[in-house]
């Protein structure tokens, strides 16, 4: 009888506890398990699918055979169609956050960031509190709130909590540019669905962040205030937002459809 291949997905399971978990000891648990769990089944597993190019630097670090591991990306369901053209009646720069709110994401840096600014803004943050202990730490939402009232910046940033999808495509298209600055992202659904949208991106080098740079759609970052406030400023003109936000969407669409994505595990399955 044939044995049955095995594909291992590692779904951002590798090493990101160690951007955010300084501690020895805060680490210890995750090293065990990946050395009962998820090292047994790499090692097992005729693929090791990964979801970005980060991810696959991951992999390499984590020890996994370089010719084992594939990337094919997630995929996006469909892409907003928004109109980018129409004028921004309020001339302030309508800033966008998605994502849920986890110290990782470091949202105090774009709080500080847009604080810098010398053009008008406002800043929206979409999203509900995370709730896992290790990555959020009960109180951050608090603390952010806290920072806008010492950065007198309260009355232009507003949290508006958890969305759903048909609320969010909303704030998608209402908004100039979006703005992330995570510690650690594998992949990052939220840039994904920002550039699907035709939104140009500011962000650190997390998850896909890379690759839709790479195709003109987004600017990054390094991780402080100061270069994330350049970058925003960067984009004033509303025609270089317009021409990064479709750069940003063609990307998705080359990258990141979901006949492609099916297309590529059928060749990786008929392989094995």
């Amino acid at each position: 009888m044939k044995r049955r291949p095995f594909v291992l997905n590692t779904h951002g399971s590798l090493l990101g506890y160690k951007k955010y978990l300084s501690s020895p000891w805060q680490r210890l648990p995750y090293q065990f398990y990946d050395w009962v769990t998820l090292k047994t089944s790499a090692r097992r597993a005729q693929a090791v699918v990964v979801s970005s190019k980060l991810e696959y630097s991951d992999a390499l670090e984590f020890g996994i055979d370089k010719r084992k591991i594939h990337i094919i990306p997630m995929g996006i369901d469909c892409i907003a169609e928004v109109d980018r053209t129409r004028e921004n009646e309020t001339k302030e720069l309508r800033l966008l956050f998605v994502g849920r709110i986890a110290r990782v994401r470091r949202l105090e840096l774009v709080l500080q960031a847009v604080q810098k600014l010398l053009i008008p803004w406002k800043l929206t943050v979409v999203g509900g509190e995370a709730e896992t202990a290790s990555v959020a730490r009960s109180g951050y939402m608090g603390e952010l709130k806290n920072l806008c009232r010492s950065l007198e910046i309260e009355d232009r940033v507003h949290f508006a909590g958890f969305k759903n999808p048909e609320e969010l495509r909303t704030y998608y298209q209402s908004s100039d540019v979006f703005v992330y600055a995570s510690l650690y992202e594998n992949f990052s659904q939220p840039l994904l669905e920002a550039a699907g949208a035709g939104l140009p991106l500011v962000t650190t080098e997390v998850g896909i962040a890379k690759e839709i740079a790479d195709d003109g759609g987004a600017l990054l970052a390094e991780g402080s205030p100061e270069s994330l406030s350049a970058c925003i400023e960067s984009l004033q003109d509303p025609g270089l937002r317009l021409s990064m936000g479709k750069a940003a969407q063609k990307s998705v669409q080359k990258r990141f459809d979901w006949n492609t994505i099916m297309q590529n595990y059928m060749e990786l399955y008929r392989s094995l």
